[in-house]
């Protein structure tokens, strides 16, 4: 039985997507509870853009998938980068809120498409939909099962396609830093947002990955800096990883 819009989808807790449910009408303040993605978001998607393909079939537009979009910091910054993107968020919430940004901020002239999709990864996967490259921007962690969670991503992906995931190492640092330190000290993110046991380490997300037949190509770690996020080779506490589907 497929998960109805009136139940939570399978891959995400209904106590994860009440959450940022919660916050969807904060999401584009970039002072607000949503800030650390707002300081990241140019990192990821430079990086990103370095690894997804250049062009899709037929020498078309590559098609993306956001998973996991909250209200669409990365559908809006990759749509602006050239590429058809869709939008995908179980919170019925976080899709109206990505949806009225986009309706009152028009994407710019030479932009490729955005669309917003409230659903799951397991509808899409049921309807055989493909994509050149599906991006999982710190959603993982957020997933009741982060090894099933990555084999559909696979299965959403075509042949030589690009899967992008970005998420938090289960560090005593992490720990410190990620949730100690941005939840209760800092003030950056609403208490709960994480739990520290679901961060997962690199080894972890290459063993899931392989599970899934995915080959990793990349990964990097990312480290707040002044004004913007930087790319590091400290995986220690945040990271962002490429893999091929071969």
């Amino acid at each position: 039985m497929h998960a109805t819009r009136e139940e939570a989808p399978s891959s995400v807790s209904s106590e994860e997507i009440a959450r940022f449910s919660a916050l969807a009408d904060k999401w584009w303040d970039p002072t607000g509870p949503m800030r650390p993605l707002h300081a990241m978001n140019g990192l990821r998607i430079e990086w990103a853009s370095r690894h997804l393909p250049l062009r899709g079939r037929k020498s078309r537009k590559p098609h993306v998938l956001d998973i996991g979009c909250g209200a669409g910091l990365a559908s809006e910054a990759l749509a602006k980068a050239g590429y058809d993107v869709l939008g995908l968020d179980a919170s019925a919430n976080g899709i109206a809120a990505a949806q009225a940004h986009l309706e009152a901020n028009p994407l710019p002239a030479g932009s490729g498409t955005l669309h917003y999709r409230q659903g799951s990864a397991e509808e899409l996967v049921a309807e055989h939909a493909k994509f050149d490259a599906v991006m999982a921007l710190e959603i993982i962690e957020h997933v009741t099962d982060p090894e099933a969670f990555m084999i559909m991503l696979a299965q959403l992906v075509d042949a030589n396609g690009t899967v992008i995931v970005s998420t938090m190492n289960r560090t005593l640092r992490s720990l410190a830093v990620g949730k100690i330190g941005a939840e209760y000290l800092l003030r950056l993110l609403p208490v709960g947002t994480h739990e520290w046991r679901k961060f997962i380490q690199p080894s972890e997300l290459g063993r899931y990955a392989r599970t899934a037949g995915l080959r990793m190509v990349a990964i990097s770690g990312m480290a707040p800096g002044i004004g913007s996020w930087k790319e590091t080779r400290d995986l220690g506490i945040n990271y962002i990883a490429a893999f091929k589907k071969d």
